[in-house]
């Protein structure tokens, strides 16, 4: 019976105290390491910067013609608008 109580009580006490904090400290170890952005996210993220100044290079021109071929085409806007009473 003492050769029993010698293995059981430091199983439990291995089983109650070190994998509870072994399991927690593994997890938490995990999730720092993909706190970041993944190869995929971070391509994606690229993509969407380049079609952004893409995209704002295309409104520049844009302007730039209007300019150029209706000069007033920024104010004439405002004065289109309803006026409030």
């Amino acid at each position: 019976m003492s050769t029993m109580v010698f293995f059981f009580v430091p199983t439990v006490i291995f089983l109650a105290v070190v994998v509870p904090m072994w399991l927690m400290l593994h997890y938490w170890t995990r999730a720092r390491l993909n706190k970041g952005l993944s190869g995929d996210e971070h391509q994606q993220l690229e993509e969407t910067l380049a079609l952004a100044e893409r995209l704002e290079q295309r409104v520049q021109t844009l302007e730039t013609i209007l300019d150029s071929e209706h000069a007033g085409w920024r104010t004439s806007r405002d004065d289109d608008r309803p006026r409030p009473h």
